[in-house]
């Protein structure tokens, strides 16, 4: 067994379990759950010391899988999928399938289809989306390397990946963008 599936098995048990972890996603390293646990995601709110009604952010390792977390998806999201190539997260009106406390209060969540190769076959193994919000504690400055993270952090996890599988290549948070069910649409971070 690769040292990559070693890893990704190890995530895949803390995510059944109802566990949190500290992984390097297509952005920065975020701490992660499974995205349709209540239990999980109210872990992750209390480590962050952020006020729970402020929404998180999940993956999905592919863009077909939206329509299973997402009531309706407005056709400038598969346009702007297609035609992006940097990280990008879209705010979609309408949750469905996933934990109450993950989904904004008006019902909306943030979703972001990733690229990079340790997500993704953690995802299609997982067979379901998980939580992907920075590693820093609600108010923080975002760490830009793993060194950056606050030992709060890495000790409040039930696993931290392997140091070496981080390779990032865009260090800066997703562009966020947030559509309507008019199709008009907002930008929330560029």
């Amino acid at each position: 067994m690769s040292p990559i599936e070693q890893e990704i098995n190890q995530c895949i048990k803390v995510l059944k379990s109802g566990g949190t972890f500290l992984y390097p996603t297509d952005t920065i390293w975020g701490i992660g759950c499974d995205a349709t646990s209540s239990t999980a995601v109210a872990k992750i709110y209390r480590m962050k010391q952020r006020f729970e009604r402020k929404s998180l952010i999940i993956l999905l390792d592919e863009a077909e899988k939206l329509n299973d977390y997402v009531f309706s998806v407005p056709e400038i999201a598969w346009d702007l999928l297609k035609n992006v190539d940097t990280p990008l997260t879209i705010v979609y009106p309408a949750a469905k399938n996933l934990a109450e406390n993950v989904v904004a209060e008006d019902g909306s969540i943030a979703i972001r289809i990733v690229k990079n190769e340790f997500c993704i076959r953690l995802i299609r193994a997982f067979g379901k989306p998980i939580v992907s919000t920075s590693a820093n504690i609600s108010g923080e400055n975002q760490p830009m390397s793993f060194r950056g993270i606050v030992d709060e952090i890495k000790l409040g996890v039930d696993h931290v990946v392997d140091e070496s599988f981080g390779r990032i290549h865009e260090i800066k948070p997703s562009r966020i963008i947030k559509l309507q069910q008019n199709g008009e649409f907002q930008i929330i971070r560029n």
